[in-house]
């Protein structure tokens, strides 16, 4: 198996550059805000490890829900992050696309503070990767090129199977691996076997799966000691922190709508402040630990909680934890999408984004919030912010088609099915 992994390189754009930035990440699409795998500047499609990719700008334009709050509100930078989730390790990834792409990166990175021409971009580009505070991947292992393989033998054999219904369909397996196995000889098709699991990345993972518990029982008794104060404190914020879901503005929200619905696949980009204060800060680090726990070792097989539309998604820290960034990548419709979280899983959104300043009121951390529907939707269309360019490795394809092509693949390569398996099998086709 081979792990995905994920890199969020993040700098603060230079005085005066955002603009000519804007124009430049405009050429590399072709609809807006979804990229052309094969633009002059980062050809995406070149990088066969390379599920996912983006360009955002991130500015600070959410500060000015603290002023409104009578908050102080501290000037951020704008920045300029590239996110992307690879298979195998992203350091290499990011030296490929340096090797085989740095001129474009170069001329998109000069409008960053400190990037200077001819200096390594793999290094500038790795000082500036951002650590995530949890990262969540649909179906771990599975690779571009396996997608990719599966989809063209899911569309051989579609093309291949006997429609009749008094097809045999013991026969018409036998039938269809030996064709297969013809075209895959003729190098036609291909069907890679899996790749072995680093022993490195196996020994992290076990690491990160028995490390977490054990630091849990180790403060255990400290939380059970503060427990009563934790309770108070939750509580009181709870009570009184202010509600500020306005409608999102006309403008802005069809900005957003304009990007979306090129493919069967979306992509979504938030980002808000934290509520002030150390125990909100301490909260939504120590929740999002849980959360990056329980996806690298529970939802690792097809769902998040009761959700299955996300390809990957990731939440990171800015400016000293005092603003969240979410992005994900999901099929379907936004409001789809926004109504799963609302019916399956609307209790580990509360569990985040509740410590985001204006999310509508929680009770026990878990309860109300985005169950507010209204309130919750205005809530996050007002904190996603447009993404530059997106790009998606296997346009066309849903998370139902890869789970599909997969069971195919497996059906085929079965020496001895059942009856009752070649007839599940045949209807995948």
């Amino acid at each position: 198996m081979l792990p995905q992994s994920h890199f969020m390189v993040v700098a603060p754009l230079a005085a005066g550059r955002e603009a000519d930035l804007r124009a430049l990440l405009a050429s590399m699409n072709t609809q807006p805000g979804t990229a052309n795998p094969h633009n002059p500047l980062l050809p995406f499609g070149l990088f066969t490890q390379l599920h996912f990719a983006r360009f955002v700008l991130l500015d600070d334009a959410l500060q000015a829900d603290l002023t409104t709050l009578g908050l102080p509100r501290p000037r951020l930078p704008t920045y300029l992050a590239f996110m992307g989730d690879c298979d195998g390790s992203a350091r290499a990834c990011l030296d490929l696309m340096a090797q085989s792409a740095g001129q474009g990166l170069s001329r998109i990175f000069a409008h960053c503070e400190g990037f200077a021409q001819g200096k390594d971009l793999t290094a500038w580009m790795l000082a500036h990767d951002r650590p995530l505070a949890a990262t969540y991947i649909n179906w771990r292992g599975r690779s571009v090129q396996q997608i990719r393989e599966e989809a063209a033998l899911q569309q051989t054999l579609s093309d291949q199977v006997p429609r009749s219904v008094e097809a045999d369909a013991r026969r018409t397996h036998q039938y269809l691996r030996h064709f297969v196995e013809t075209e895959v000889a003729a190098g036609r098709l291909s069907l890679s076997p899996s790749a072995p699991t680093p022993l490195g990345w196996q020994i992290r993972n076990l690491v990160h799966l028995l490390g977490v518990p054990l630091a849990g029982l180790v403060l255990l008794p400290f939380v059970i000691l503060l427990l009563p104060w934790l309770i108070y404190a939750l509580r009181r914020r709870e009570t009184t922190d202010p509600v500020l879901c306005p409608r999102p503005d006309p403008k802005a929200l069809q900005e957003l709508q304009d990007m979306e619905d090129f493919d069967v696949s979306n992509q979504y980009t938030a980002l808000g402040p934290v509520k002030p204060g150390r125990f909100r800060r301490g909260l939504v680090t120590v929740l999002l630990v849980l959360i990056d726990y329980a996806c690298r070792h529970v939802f690792i097989r097809g769902h998040l909680a009761r959700v299955q539309t996300i390809h990957f998604a990731r939440w990171a820290f800015l400016d000293d934890k005092s603003r969240v960034v979410f992005t994900s990548n999901y099929d379907g419709s936004h409001q789809g999408y926004m109504d799963d979280f609302i019916n399956k899983v609307a209790w580990g959104l509360n569990l985040v984004f509740g410590n985001g300043i204006g999310w509508p009121r929680t009770d026990w951390l878990i309860l109300g919030g985005a169950r507010h529907e209204q309130p919750f939707k205005y809530y996050q269309r007002r904190h996603q912010i447009p993404t530059q360019v997106w790009y998606k490795a296997y346009p066309g394809l849903t998370l139902a088609d890869l789970q599909r092509n997969q069971r195919i693949r497996a059906g085929l390569e079965n020496p001895a099915p059942t009856d009752a398996e070649l007839q599940d099998w045949l209807r995948l086709l």
